[in-house]
């Protein structure tokens, strides 16, 4: 027997489920000028984070890491 989900008429409205209280504080559009600028926003694992506190940090060793790739690269060939 095929389940029936609940129509949603045009109504905008949360679930009962969710805690209003919790939602407080937050700021709408905060990241939008940096997503229409086409940055890609990466999220690190807890230990490799550890190793690079800003994204400077994490650009630097991109950076490097892709040198030593072209090298490798270039020495193939």
């Amino acid at each position: 027997m095929k389940k029936t989900t609940e129509r949603r008429g045009g109504k905008d409205e949360l679930r009962r489920e969710y805690d209003l209280s919790k939602l407080k504080g937050g700021t709408r559009g905060k990241y939008v000028a940096r997503y229409r600028a086409g940055t890609n926003l990466v999220l690190l694992s807890p230990d490799v984070a550890e190793y690079f506190p800003d994204e400077q940090s994490v650009n630097t060793a991109l950076r490097a890491l892709i040198h030593v790739a072209k090298d490798s690269l270039a020495r193939l060939r």
